[in-house]
């Protein structure tokens, strides 16, 4: 495949940023994660906290009502927004100022989150990161891919990345889909698989870590937290998705010796990922 970077640690660490030995948490970036529905609030939960452990200075969450006592009392470390709707997100409003945006995780397809959507996105300027039923809601209405601001992220696997291209007659040809796609609306898209891969415009990166374990519910809501987290501490996006996508992968792989593939969940994966960022400063 032409343009193909393999991503490894080298790969990586010329794309990361230490944090500085004077650091405080208002210079380290806020986020804003925005999911979450009736039975499905453990995505933000995760995300939000990946989000936290991968470097954020501020992280709130944006959630239904419902939802609030659970983030609160799981996540003591992250403020929270509430719909005043009870059991979905209806409208996204919020006054906060904020460098990164993580949306779609646990959202659910209701018809009235989908004009939330909309509206966010009409006058969202932040950097983004679009996961989930966020992407399944793009997907039906694709005029709104236009609204995206520059370098967006979108992070499919393959039955989300089909819905959004259309099915594809061999790899070669998703790939030529995908890349139209990243060309026609500046978006960079990670093609979660194994491997996965991170597609701006005509570059390819391939990712060389991570294994079997990540196969499990909750994994794409990790992964969103990571890259929103590093997108909130002024990272490029492309350098964002390769690092996050690299980190997590990671988790996996430092956690193998302890806890093997079948007893790994996305928890996990967030309590490894200390480790994982403490080998970029070995």
């Amino acid at each position: 495949m032409d343009n193909l970077i393999k991503v490894d640690k080298n790969v990586v660490l010329q794309r990361f940023h230490p944090i500085g030995k004077f650091s405080h948490k208002g210079i380290q970036g806020h986020a804003l994660i925005i999911g979450g529905s009736y039975g499905k609030i453990g995505a933000p939960c995760l995300s939000a906290k990946a989000c936290l452990k991968s470097g954020a200075g501020l992280v709130t969450a944006y959630i239904p009502k419902c939802g609030y006592e659970i983030m609160q009392t799981a996540l003591p470390e992250v403020m929270v927004e509430t719909d005043d709707y009870p059991t979905h997100i209806r409208a996204i409003e919020t006054k906060l100022k904020i460098q990164a945006v993580g949306i779609g995780i646990g959202i659910g397809q209701h018809l009235e989150t989908h004009q939330a959507v909309f509206h966010f996105l009409k006058l969202n300027k932040a950097p983004l990161v679009i996961d989930a039923d966020g992407i399944n809601i793009l997907s039906e209405n694709k005029e709104w891919l236009e609204f995206l601001p520059a370098k967006t992220i979108l992070t499919p696997h393959v039955k989300e990345l089909e819905r959004l291209i259309g099915a594809w007659k061999n790899e070669a040809d998703k790939m030529e889909k995908v890349k139209t796609l990243s060309k026609t609306f500046d978006i960079v898209m990670v093609i979660k698989g194994a491997p996965t891969r991170i597609v701006y415009q005509d570059q390819v990166f391939e990712n060389t870590t991570g294994n079997q374990s990540l196969a499990t519910a909750g994994s794409g809501d990790v992964l969103t937290g990571i890259i929103t987290g590093l997108l909130a501490q002024a990272y490029d996006p492309v350098d964002a998705a390769v690092t996050g996508v690299f980190i997590h992968g990671l988790t996996a792989d430092i956690a193998l010796p302890e806890l093997g593939y079948h007893a790994f969940v996305a928890s996990d994966s967030i309590a490894y990922l200390g480790k994982a960022f403490h080998t970029l400063y070995e």
